[in-house]
C-alpha cells in the first residue's frame, strides 16, 4: 500500500476517473441549495439528486469529485479513533451510463494497481447485498469480483441493513457492494465479517448501485434510468493507507494538533481525556472554517445551520478549558486548517479574515455565556432540598446557558453536592427523541421533490430575488432558501428591516410577472456565457464548465439546478408573510402562493 497525503489522494483519485472519462465536477456548498431535506450536505449523492432523477448534468453522465461534507448526527461520539463531523467524501458517478460491471472494475483497478493505491488483493475483502423480497440476492457484483481475483471466503453476503443505500427515508436507493482492508488479525469467531465490531475489516470504498425509488408508503419503484454512486472517505482512506491508527494521526491535523500542544503546553496523548479533548476541538473548530468560510458560508446563531456552528464552536471551547486552552485560542487553530487546505479549497484562503472574526466573537460571546451560567447556577442551589443537585436542572443549565455537566458537577461538589446524572441522562435522551422528530421532518420536499407545488414556489423565489434587487439595492444576492410544498423562504444580504411599502412593492413586482405568463426558458451554457448575459449567480468554483440558465422573460435571468414551473402564469397569487432578521446582515422573508 501507498504511503500518500490527502493532496496526492484526492488529485490521483480524479485523474484516475477522469482518464475513465468522466469529468471533474468541483465540489458543492456545504450549505444546500433550495433543499430543505437535510441542514448541510451529508454525502456526495445530495448535490446531484436531481440527476439521479433522470435531469440532464450538464457536464454529461460521467461525473467525479471531492465532496465537503458535513455530519452532526452522532457529534457526541467524536473524540474517538474514527469519528468527523468534517470530512471529503472521493466519490464517481454514472447517470445512466455503466453500471455494475464497470464501477466494480474501476474501483478494484484503482485499490490494487501498482500506478494507484497497490493494495495486494490478499488484503481486500468485499461485501455483496444477501436479496429480501425488496430486491434480489447480488450475484452478479459477487461474480464480477471473483473475475477480478477476488478469492470466494474473501466475498460476504449481507443483508440490508448493511449493503442498502439511501439518504433519509424516502429517495434514490440501492443495493450496493463495499470494499474492506483484512488487517489480517484472526477472526474473532465463525461468523466473523465485515458485519461485526471485532477492527478485522476496515471499510474502505462503498459502490451503490441506485436504480430504485423508495416512495412514502414503504414501496420500492424502478428509477427511469439506473446509476451508480461511489464514495471513499478521504480520511478514512488515509488513516488505513499510512498505517495510523486514527484519522487525528493524518498529516490533515498534525499542525493543528502542534498548535494546541503549543498554546496548552500539554502533549496530544499525554492521557485519555487530554486525547479526547484534543480530537474533539480539532474536529469542531476544522468544521466551523469550512461552515464559515464557505461559499455560502454561514455565520453562528439560534437556527438551523447556525446553531449548529455555534454549538460546535461552544463545544470545542468547553473542551478547550479542560487543557487549559487559552480565551480566544481557536483562529489560531483556524489558520492552520486554512493553510493546509488552501489550494484544493480557496474560498478558505479568500474568507480568511471573516473565519477568524467570527470564531473569536463567538469565543467572547460564550465566555459570557459561562458566566451567565455561573449565576444561574449560585441561584438554584439556593432552594434545592437535601444534597443531590436534580438531573433536570442539570441538563437545564447545559441546554440553555451552553453549561457542561462536568462544571456543573464539579461546583456542586464543592458545595457538598452531588449530581443526579441519571436524570440528567432522562432529559438529554427526551431532547434528543424531540430533536430527531425535528430533525425526521428535514427529510420531505428539497431537491428531490419535483412537484408542481414545489416548482412553482422555486420559480418564485427567482422572480422575488429579482424584485429584491430591483426595490433594495443591486447587492441583495441568496444567503440561503429553504422550500416546502406549503411555502418558500429566503434569506439575503440586507442590513436593515423592509418598510411596509418596500414589502409591497415587491409582492406587485413579482405578481406583474407572474400575470405577464412569460414563458420560462433553459438553456445549457458555460460559466462566461451566462456571466456576460447577465445571469445571476455567485460566479466562484462550485459550477462546473456548463451551466443551466433559465430566463423568466425581462424579470429573471438566473443560474439554477431546480425544479422549475414552464410558465409564470402557473404561479398564482404571491404574498410575503413574514421579513425577519436571520442573522447579523441578512434578513429572511417567508411567502406563499396563494
Amino acid at each position: 500500500m501507498k504511503k500518500i497525503t490527502a493532496n496526492e489522494l484526492r488529485k490521483m483519485y480524479l485523474k484516475f476517473f477522469e482518464s475513465k472519462g468522466h469529468k471533474i465536477i468541483p465540489s458543492a456548498s456545504l450549505i444546500p441549495e433550495n433543499d430543505p431535506s437535510v441542514l448541510f450536505t451529508t454525502a456526495g449523492m445530495h448535490p446531484l439528486v436531481p440527476y439521479l432523477l433522470g435531469e440532464k448534468h450538464p457536464a454529461g453522465t460521467r461525473l467525479t469529485d471531492a465532496q465537503k461534507c458535513v455530519r452532526t448526527g452522532d457529534i457526541d461520539e467524536v473524540g474517538d479513533l474514527s469519528h468527523l463531523t468534517f470530512f471529503e467524501m472521493l466519490g464517481n458517478w454514472s447517470l445512466g451510463d455503466y453500471f455494475k460491471e464497470d464501477a466494480i472494475k474501476f474501483s478494484f483497478e484503482f485499490l490494487t494497481s501498482p500506478e494507484y493505491l497497490a493494495i495486494p488483493i490478499e488484503k481486500l475483502a468485499v461485501t455483496v447485498f444477501a436479496g429480501d423480497e425488496d430486491a434480489p440476492r447480488d450475484e452478479e457484483s459477487a461474480k464480477i469480483w471473483a473475475d477480478c481475483g477476488i478469492p470466494e471466503d474473501k466475498i460476504f453476503y449481507l443483508p440490508k441493513s448493511n449493503n442498502w443505500w439511501i439518504a433519509g427515508k424516502t429517495g434514490p436507493c440501492g443495493p450496493d457492494t463495499e470494499m474492506f482492508i483484512d488487517r489480517g488479525t484472526e477472526k474473532c469467531s465463525e461468523d466473523c465479517s465485515p458485519a461485526c465490531d471485532c477492527g478485522k475489516y476496515l471499510e474502505i470504498w462503498n459502490d451503490v448501485f441506485m436504480q430504485f425509488y423508495k416512495n412514502e408508503d414503504g414501496t420500492y419503484s424502478m428509477l427511469k434510468q439506473k446509476n451508480v454512486d461511489t464514495g471513499m472517505g478521504l480520511e478514512r482512506t488515509l488513516c488505513i493507507l499510512n498505517g495510523v491508527k486514527s484519522v487525528y494521526d493524518t498529516e490533515l491535523f498534525a499542525s493543528s494538533k502542534a498548535k494546541i500542544e503549543e498554546l496548552t503546553g500539554k502533549k496530544y496523548d499525554e492521557s485519555e481525556d487530554t486525547t479526547k479533548a484534543f480530537r474533539i476541538i480539532l474536529d469542531h473548530v476544522r468544521t466551523a472554517t469550512f461552515l464559515i468560510g464557505d461559499t455560502r458560508g454561514i455565520v453562528p446563531s439560534n437556527v438551523d445551520q447556525g446553531y449548529v456552528l455555534r454549538r460546535l464552536i461552544r463545544r470545542a471551547v468547553r473542551f478547550g478549558r479542560n487543557i487549559d486552552l487559552p480565551s480566544g485560542s481557536l483562529k489560531f487553530i483556524a489558520e492552520c486548517y486554512i493553510e493546509l487546505y488552501q489550494e484544493a479549497y480557496p474560498e478558505l484562503l479568500e474568507n480568511k479574515a471573516k473565519i477568524l472574526d467570527e470564531l473569536q466573537k463567538e469565543e467572547e460571546r460564550f465566555t459570557k455565556t459561562l458566566s451567565d451560567g455561573l449565576k444561574e447556577f449560585n441561584k438554584v442551589i439556593t432552594h434545592i432540598q437535601g444534597t443531590v443537585f436534580p438531573g433536570k436542572t442539570a441538563f437545564r443549565l447545559y441546554d440553555t446557558y451552553g453549561f457542561p455537566l462536568e462544571i456543573t458537577k464539579e461546583l456542586a461538589l464543592e458545595k457538598g453536592f452531588t449530581v443526579d446524572e441519571e436524570g440528567y441522562n432522562k432529559a438529554f435522551e427526551e431532547h434528543q427523541k424531540k430533536s430527531s422528530v425535528g430533525s425526521e421532518q428535514k427529510f420531505k420536499g428539497g431537491l428531490a421533490d419535483t412537484s408542481e407545488q414545489t416548482a412553482r414556489l422555486h420559480t418564485a423565489t427567482h422572480l422575488m430575488q429579482a424584485a429584491l434587487k430591483k426595490v433594495l439595492s443591486e447587492t441583495v444576492s441568496q444567503k440561503g432558501s429553504n422550500i416546502t410544498v406549503e411555502r418558500l423562504r429566503f434569506d439575503f444580504n440586507f442590513d436593515r428591516p423592509m418598510t411596509k411599502e418596500e414589502i409591497a412593492e415587491v409582492e406587485r413586482l413579482v405578481n406583474e410577472a407572474i400575470k405577464a405568463d412569460v414563458e420560462i426558458v433553459m438553456e445549457e451554457m458555460t460559466v462566461e456565457q451566462a456571466k456576460n448575459s447577465g445571469a445571476v449567480g455567485v460566479f466562484d468554483a462550485k459550477y462546473g464548465d456548463l451551466v443551466k440558465v433559465y430566463t423568466m422573460g425581462e424579470y429573471s435571468k438566473e443560474i439554477c439546478g431546480g425544479p422549475h414551473a414552464k410558465r409564470t402564469g402557473e404561479l398564482g397569487t404571491f404574498k410575503i408573510k413574514k421579513e425577519q432578521s436571520s442573522s447579523a446582515g441578512v434578513r429572511r422573508i417567508k411567502a406563499v402562493l396563494e
